[in-house]
């Protein structure tokens, strides 16, 4: 997968440094542990730390095409390209000449023979610099749905550009300053593309590039979603979500290392791991590998209520036996979730403080045992934001809300009231109000709305489904992208997401909300298209989220780190704290609902502590 970073400085006064590239690639060397490299010429560097997946001995980055003894093109890459094969046999045919077997050296050669326009030519997930010395030009590139991060920070005379934004963080140019308008970002859950929360620093959006020359800079879009008459019909349709799966799940099983995928028993990441059983002994080789979560004593401490009904792990344990994985159940206790380093390595790799606390460390911990057998993974993420899943696209409130689905009632009503979230619940009321919090929430959700694509005459339900699931493929999928992404970098793991391939996301998309529910049901396309690969348990089991610890003891010690970080005058997050909310939070028998505000603050207090950020507001 890889993390890559660099800098480009047309000032003559701050010319770039190999002494200070290198610094901010080494921030980058949890996303690639296998291998180091610097390119530098007078006016750029290109930075990368490799995580080998194709081609371990010949794709070595950066990566040159030189003529004439001298270099031609510069690319610094991360990613996979998963059509790579195809491309080089076209290349081949134009005339081009490959010495590797990676899919970095097709990309060279794409740009070499179409220039800007093959972005249009690439399936995969990817985010990469080229660098041309003929012309001092940088072109950054993203993926469509955004899978791999792109952030950058304009200077005066120059860019500089990472995977995270620690890359760029570690340039003395830059310092960590929060406005008002970042930290509503922070809190909000609304994920505006484009957004990095600190002052001055960009995420390239989805689907974008960005070229950079002496004169400035030109942010370009190439891919986003359109509106398009569905003409096939419910047959037809459900076979053509199978088709494309197969081919996907074909083309991403692709890898020269260990590769195998993350269980959990729903509907989602059985149909993965199903069909690339099938894959596998179709090809002959050895099972799957298989791995799903689970936590001590979460048997004796479950309870079922709406949110949840059933465990995952029966539901994994069947699926694994039925295509016949090599399956491993990592099982936490409640103390490793509490593990000051592992809620460190979450909160450093994240670079921003989140509220999903034990979520994020236990799958922290889960990537960190699969990377102990595998490079790589297949993931079922974003099935849900593809074919409709998650609860509030299917209650009537929720869709009717003039707001974004997940901060409605009754999902998003937190302590602070309806239209709240729950990470909100510690944070000083005077605070959001200065922030704006709810303003700010109002101006992105009508931002969003605009950039819907519409049909001519669709209106009523089928026009509202289409905004709710454009919302979700351009904002909340890109949430939860970022957070596997740096769970998964942060241990040298190389996750794959199938279901966000951008020819399944169009065509899903573009398919009436009647059809997709069709059965009355959530996912009616994805269950019909591979009812076949499942057990029937799996088939029709409802929808539940991720998992989260229920263990009195994990909510116990949260409420102990909440009073150690907020006692003493030092404390640099307790002056954003609401004083009442906090003595309740605290109280020997505290109130239910602050969980995740807790989770929050801990992260809050860290990310102050660490990165010595600026609150400028």
């Amino acid at each position: 997968m890889c993390g890559i970073t660099g800098w480009v400085s047309y000032d003559p006064a701050h010319p770039v440094t190999a002494a200070t590239a290198d610094a901010m690639t080494h921030t980058m060397a949890c996303r690639g542990p296998d291998a180091h490299g610097l390119w530098l010429d007078g006016t750029a560097a290109l930075g990368h730390r490799r995580l080998a997946v194709i081609d371990p001995d010949g794709g070595g980055q950066p990566m040159t095409y030189d003529h004439g003894g001298r270099t031609v093109l510069a690319l610094t890459y991360s990613g996979e390209v998963f059509n790579f094969r195809e491309l080089r046999a076209e290349l081949e045919g134009h005339g081009h000449v490959f010495r590797t077997q990676s899919d970095t050296e097709v990309v060279l050669h794409a740009y070499l023979q179409w220039g800007e326009g093959f972005t249009e030519r690439l399936n995969g997930m990817y985010a990469f610099a080229l660098w041309d010395p003929r012309t001092e030009e940088l072109l950054l590139v993203r993926d469509r749905m955004g899978i791999k991060p792109l952030y950058y920070f304009p200077l005066p005379g120059g860019v500089l550009f990472g995977s995270e934004p620690k890359a760029i963080l570690a340039h003395p140019a830059v310092r960590p300053a929060v406005d008002a308008e970042g930290l509503a970002e922070l809190v909000a859950f609304t994920k505006t593309p484009g957004h990095a929360v600190y002052k001055g620093m960009y995420e390239l959006p989805p689907g974008h590039t960005l070229r950079v020359r002496r004169n400035g800079t030109l942010l370009r879009r190439y891919w986003a979603l359109e509106a398009r008459e569905h003409t096939d019909d419910l047959d037809t349709t459900v076979a053509r979500v199978r088709e494309l799966l197969e081919d996907i799940i074909a083309r991403q099983m692709v890898a020269d290392v260990p590769l195998g995928t993350l269980l959990s028993g729903g509907l989602d990441s059985s149909v993965i791991t199903a069909l690339g059983a099938r894959q596998r002994a179709a090809e002959g080789g050895a099972p799957v590998q298989s791995f799903a979560l689970d936590f001590a004593r979460h048997a004796e401490n479950f309870t079922a209520d709406d949110w949840r009904g059933t465990r995952d792990s029966p539901y994994a344990d069947l699926l694994a036996r039925h295509a016949g994985t090599d399956h491993r159940v990592v099982t936490l206790p409640p103390s490793a979730l509490l593990d000051p380093a592992a809620r460190e390595a979450v909160m450093r790799a994240r670079d921003l403080p989140f509220d999903l606390g034990d979520g994020d460390t236990s799958l922290y911990l889960l990537f960190k045992a699969v990377r102990e057998q595998c490079t790589v993974a297949l993931s079922g993420e974003s099935a849900d934001e593809v074919f409709g899943g998650y609860r509030w696209f299917h209650h009537p409130d929720s869709v009717a809300a003039d707001t974004f689905p997940w901060l409605a009632p009754p999902f998003g009503t937190g302590i602070s009231g309806p239209g709240s979230g729950p990470g909100e619940a510690l944070l000083d009321r005077g605070l959001l109000e200065k922030i704006d919090l709810q303003g700010y929430r109002a101006q992105r959700y009508r931002d969003a709305l605009a950039e819907v694509p519409r049909l001519p005459g669709e209106t009523g339900l089928e026009r509202r489904m289409r905004e709710i699931g454009h919302l979700h493929l351009t904002r909340f999928v890109q949430w939860m992208l970022d957070r596997k992404d740096r769970a998964s970098m942060a241990v040298g793991l190389e996750v794959r997401v199938p279901f966000c391939d951008h020819r399944l996301v169009e065509y899903v998309f573009n398919t009436p909300w009647a059809m997709k529910t069709f059965d009355g049901r959530e996912k009616s396309l994805l269950r019909a298209a591979t009812r076949d690969v499942l057990p029937p348990e799996i088939a029709d089991r409802v929808k539940a989220p991720y998992p989260t610890t229920r263990d009195p003891y994990y909510l116990d010690g949260l409420r102990a780190a909440l009073k150690r970080v907020t006692e003493g005058p030092d404390s640099p997050v307790r002056p954003l704290l609401d004083g009442p909310s906090l003595a309740a939070a605290t109280a020997d028998d505290p109130r239910p609902g602050y969980r995740t505000g807790t989770e929050l603050v801990l992260a809050l207090d860290f990310w102050l502590r660490t990165h010595e950020v600026s609150l400028e507001f």
